[in-house]
């Protein structure tokens, strides 16, 4: 230990429900940014001229850093201290929150957003952390445990509904322009009423932490390259970005197997039930990032919502998966966690299967509550069973480094996922529009073959533009319901645990 602080006027026993909401805010704040921005995208993408593929950076570039860092993140605060390295992360998050939402162009809007990822990948784990610092042991902490986790898992349903009402009522910038005066407000909080953690001595692995993120942005890179039709998979920079990708993640496995304290301890990926989980919660992401992506598209572009009537439509899946994971915690200590996930996949890849039928003609019910809902479902039967599984025999010094890898395989998964299914929306766009141009060049007016002799695409709203993004969309599934079977194959061959060897409750922090 290099020294203890928790000087007088801190935070000790200055209102604890001050200190929980504080803390909990942070959270909010980091996890509904995931989501608010995703209502916006038909917005940002029409102000910065966006192509759909070099949209999803808008996501990716977000995702990539804070879950790249985030074990980093957690590490700096037990060797910094939690409240310094906690109001650290809420300053630059509002800093990138600010820079965000004055972005001039698509550059600005993408450094920003990696700004936010880092910034919230540095205060998510020391807000967590923070709770065992601020609350006495036993019914304290586990009420503050209780309302941290639902915050957290709230926090996507909030963040659909907050983009949709700003992005109606104001407009897309203010997605970001709102984290700042909240980051500004916790940062003048935290001194005031939250304690510092003791310091312990460390090192940091910041070889490993950027060999890992370096490594995943390059692949994401490669993929999102090789949609471009004048690049292709043949293209000498998209090789380049797989080549130097693999390098980069075998060389994240060497320093971790040669460094005193990795970032990511692999002796837990020997575990076969946890490493089956974390396969699965790869997976899933994947495919749980490209819905909320493409079908947010789907119900602006295809269907016509507005941005709050689109944060309303999609609801429903948030509901679904918290009602069908009540029911996996509540009974799968009797059952075990196998059919919960193996069920669950089941769900999933139906999901997913019916949206790859989506038309231009699909109502709302048909081409979007009905799938997503199953999908939600699936989704919610799975993550407290791969929860429970990360954490199950993990000595309690380790917990944290188990929770925190099941969290950064979440985010990377999802952002290599959608990587992967922008790939292949890309090139069914491609096939779909020389497909429609006869048909266009044959009916369309003046105006409309002028917007596409100058832009290169169909007008958008126009029934050929909503044909090609319609078709697309239901290709890249195709990729989405892979995922979901590689998922199922996982639980059904790969996953032993029976009922009994799992803990009976995963760690607060573990959010849905």
């Amino acid at each position: 230990m290099l020294s203890k602080s928790a000087p007088p006027g801190s935070g000790r026993n200055r209102g604890k429900g001050v200190t929980l909401a504080v803390i909990a805010a942070t959270q909010l704040m980091v996890v509904l940014d995931a989501t608010i921005v995703n209502i916006a995208l038909p917005h940002i993408q029409d102000a910065l001229k966006f192509s759909t593929t070099d949209l999803s950076w808008v996501i990716n570039a977000y995702t990539l850093t804070f879950g790249g860092l985030l074990l980093l993140g957690g590490r700096a605060g037990d060797i910094l201290g939690r409240r310094r390295v906690f109001i650290t992360g809420v300053l630059l998050f509002g800093l990138a929150s600010l820079l965000g939402g004055f972005a001039a162009n698509g550059s600005m809007l993408l450094a920003a957003r990696a700004l936010q990822g880092i910034g919230g990948a540095i205060c998510s784990p020391t807000a967590f952390a923070l709770i065992a610092t601020n609350f006495k042991e036993g019914p304290e902490r586990n009420r503050a445990f209780g309302v941290f986790s639902a915050v957290a898992g709230s926090g996507a349903a909030i963040g659909l509904l907050a983009g949709g009402v700003l992005t109606e009522y104001l407009n897309w910038r203010w997605v970001f322009f709102v984290n700042v005066p909240i980051a500004a407000l916790i940062a003048w909080a935290a001194p005031r009423y939250i304690n510092e953690s003791e310091r312990h001595a460390g090192t940091f692995d910041l070889p490993g932490a950027l060999a890992s993120t370096l490594g995943v942005v390059s692949l994401v890179y490669g993929f999102i390259h090789a949609a471009d039709p004048k690049a292709g998979w043949g293209n000498g920079v998209t090789i380049g970005s797989f080549a130097v990708g693999v390098v980069l993640l075998a060389a994240f496995v060497v320093i971790e197997q040669r460094t005193a304290q990795p970032i990511t301890p692999l002796r837990l990926l020997r575990d076969r039930n946890r490493t089956g989980g974390l396969l699965m919660m790869l997976c899933l992401a994947a495919a749980m990032f490209g819905i909320f992506f493409y079908v947010t598209l789907f119900v602006q572009r295809v269907l016509g919502y507005s941005a709050l009537k689109a944060g309303v439509a999609f609801l429903p899946i948030s509901v679904a998966i918290i009602v069908a994971a009540q029911i996996a915690s509540a009974f799968q200590a009797r059952i075990g966690p196998k059919p919960f996930m193996a069920g669950g996949a089941v769900l999933v890849t139906v999901g997913l299967g019916w949206l790859t039928q989506t038309s231009v003609d699909s109502s709302y019910a048909l081409g979007v509550l009905g799938p997503t809902v199953t999908f939600g479902l699936g989704m919610g039967l799975i993550f407290v069973p791969v929860m429970l599984m990360a954490v199950a025999g993990v000595p309690a010094h380790e917990t944290g480094a188990a929770s925190g890898l099941l969290n950064s395989v979440q985010q990377i998964g999802g952002s290599v996922g959608l990587s992967i299914l922008t790939t292949v929306f890309a090139r069914a766009a491609t096939s779909e529009g020389a497909h429609q141009q006869p048909d266009f060049l044959a009916h369309a007016g003046p105006a409309e073959l002028q917007y596409a002799q100058q832009h290169q695409s169909f007008p958008p709203g126009s029934r050929w533009a909503d044909e090609v993004l319609t078709q697309a969309v239901s290709h890249a599934f195709v990729v989405g319901v892979a995922f979901a079977v590689v998922a199922l194959l996982t639980a059904l061959f790969v996953v032993r645990a029976k009922p009994g060897d799992l803990p009976a409750e995963a760690p607060a922090g573990m959010a849905i």
